[in-house]
């Protein structure tokens, strides 16, 4: 499996600002052999591509290519963050089906020049998205992931870690469901190296605040709104997420994510993609973890997944 494991190409479509902090992040990291960007506008991907290969000699050997659909041929992962703007005017369920179509296409013409990769998808709203794409490829669900979650989870372990003043990595929790609004903070299972928050808070000589973690959950839910208010997009943080994700499969490091994949009856949901702890590994999902939530925990895992099933049944209709 090793010698399988990797040619380490991987496949970019879409050379925007996620798709490029992403490329950017993977060049730095030095993990990949070979990174192909593509581009509808192939004169982006093509500068792009100059600006990386200008920095070439400060990092690990890379190739990096500019090139269309037939030069993802052998890629093991494709990232897709493709999609189309917001026009003034125009409703979220109108973008959903542009991007619902843009999508279509692509993963179309992804899965026919390279049918053994692992798609990893970030255009938004990713979990509906995602969905398309599973049903688009034909792929089985363990090969079709979403970004999901990863940077709320991110966000969150950022903002907890600050409050608690801890290094962010030692902060486990998880956030879940839906990338957005319906998203749900998994408090129940929220620690600092294994200790409950509320035993947590006293070591730093507080008191645990309900209202004040309420607020960090705000902080993390609407994080992106702010971000965009004040320069337009997000793209650094969640090209990242993306990267630990597409490292985790390059590498089978059998990493616990918090990504979005098909539901096949967890917590009573199914026939669409939420994120949930999932082991990330060379197949891709390895395992989707469940995990012991509470009822009202539970309760808005399944609201966030009826959500979206309303939203893509509209889109159908």
């Amino acid at each position: 499996m090793q010698s399988e494991l990797r040619t380490r190409k991987v496949g970019v479509v879409g050379a925007g600002m996620v798709g490029s902090s992403f490329a950017y992040g993977l060049m730095i990291r030095g993990v990949a052999a070979e990174l192909v960007l593509v581009d509808n506008n192939h004169e982006k991907a093509i500068g792009e591509m100059m600006d990386f290969n200008h920095g070439l000699s400060f990092v690990r050997p890379l190739k990096i290519t500019a090139g269309s659909y037939g030069d993802l041929k052998g890629a093991h992962v494709v990232v897709i963050t493709a999609g189309a703007a917001q026009k003034p005017g125009e409703t979220r369920l109108e973008l959903l089906g542009r991007n619902a179509k843009i999508l279509r296409s692509i993963v179309s013409q992804v899965v026919t020049h390279c049918p053994d990769a692992i798609l990893l998808i970030a255009t938004n709203p990713v979990d509906i998205l995602t969905y398309i794409a599973l049903q688009e490829s034909k792929l089985p669900p363990s090969r079709v992931i979403g970004s999901g979650t990863i940077l709320d989870t991110s966000r969150f372990r950022h903002l907890l870690g600050q409050y608690y003043n801890v290094d962010a990595r030692s902060v486990h929790a998880y956030i879940v469901g839906e990338h957005g609004d319906s998203e749900i903070a998994l408090w129940s299972l929220a620690n600092i190296g294994g200790v409950r928050l509320q035993q947590f808070a006293p070591l730093q000589n507080k008191q645990y605040n309900q209202e004040e973690m309420d607020k960090i959950f705000i902080g993390v839910r609407d994080a992106a709104y702010e971000i965009i208010k004040r320069k337009g997009a997000t793209y650094y943080a969640i090209g990242l997420g993306l990267l630990s994700i597409a490292e985790a499969i390059l590498g089978d490091h059998r990493t616990v994510l918090s990504v979005s994949s098909l539901m096949m009856g967890q917590y009573g949901v199914s026939d669409i993609c939420l994120s949930l702890p999932c082991v990330v590994g060379a197949n891709g999902i390895e395992e989707v973890l469940t995990v012991n939530m509470t009822a009202d925990e539970e309760n808005g895992f399944r609201a966030s997944a009826n959500k979206l099933k309303a939203t893509l049944s509209s889109l159908s209709s």
